[in-house]
């Protein structure tokens, strides 16, 4: 193995086993964990939150931006009681403090595409044992997004 090709394979993976990217998202959820102690709780706090998470989508490059928003509006439209958080620096949607769904850049994630999926506190059990917990994002169309929507109203509960 050459040199470059080393310190390139210790860049991506550090002796503890995770990616820099790995090792930034931690971070970066530590952080996000650190200033929800400190806001409290209360109108003021989910205002903040959704603060946050407007920003953080304003952020994003394009076209994960136009996906961001409109998983954004149909959450809030469709599921009003969870309230928007960051979660590993991305936008999420939690019920009592547990995150039920959530967006994940693909380009922040270096990844040829974003998704959208959903935590244990999802009511998305299915009785045959198999469902799914995240979807991609591309193009999406009207009807994607409709049965998305659909999606997100069952998880919700």
């Amino acid at each position: 193995m050459t040199t470059t090709a080393r310190s390139a394979t210790q860049d991506a993976t550090a002796g503890d086993g995770f990616s820099t990217r790995e090792r930034a998202a931690m971070k970066e959820r530590a952080a996000e964990l650190r200033a929800q102690a400190k806001r409290g709780r209360g109108a003021d706090k989910a205002a903040r939150d959704q603060a946050d998470v407007l920003a953080k989508i304003a952020a994003m490059p394009e076209p994960d931006r136009a996906l961001a928003e409109r998983v954004h509006a149909i959450v809030t439209s469709v599921a009003p009681d969870l309230a928007p958080k960051l979660y590993y620096g991305q936008p999420a949607y939690a019920r009592k403090g547990k995150v039920v769904c959530f967006f994940r850049s693909g380009q922040a994630d270096g990844e040829r595409y974003s998704t959208f999926g959903f935590n244990a506190e999802a009511a998305l059990d299915d009785p045959s044992g198999l469902w799914a917990t995240s979807y991609a994002l591309t193009d999406v169309s009207e009807e994607a997004w409709e049965r998305l929507a659909e999606v997100v109203r069952q998880a919700a509960g």
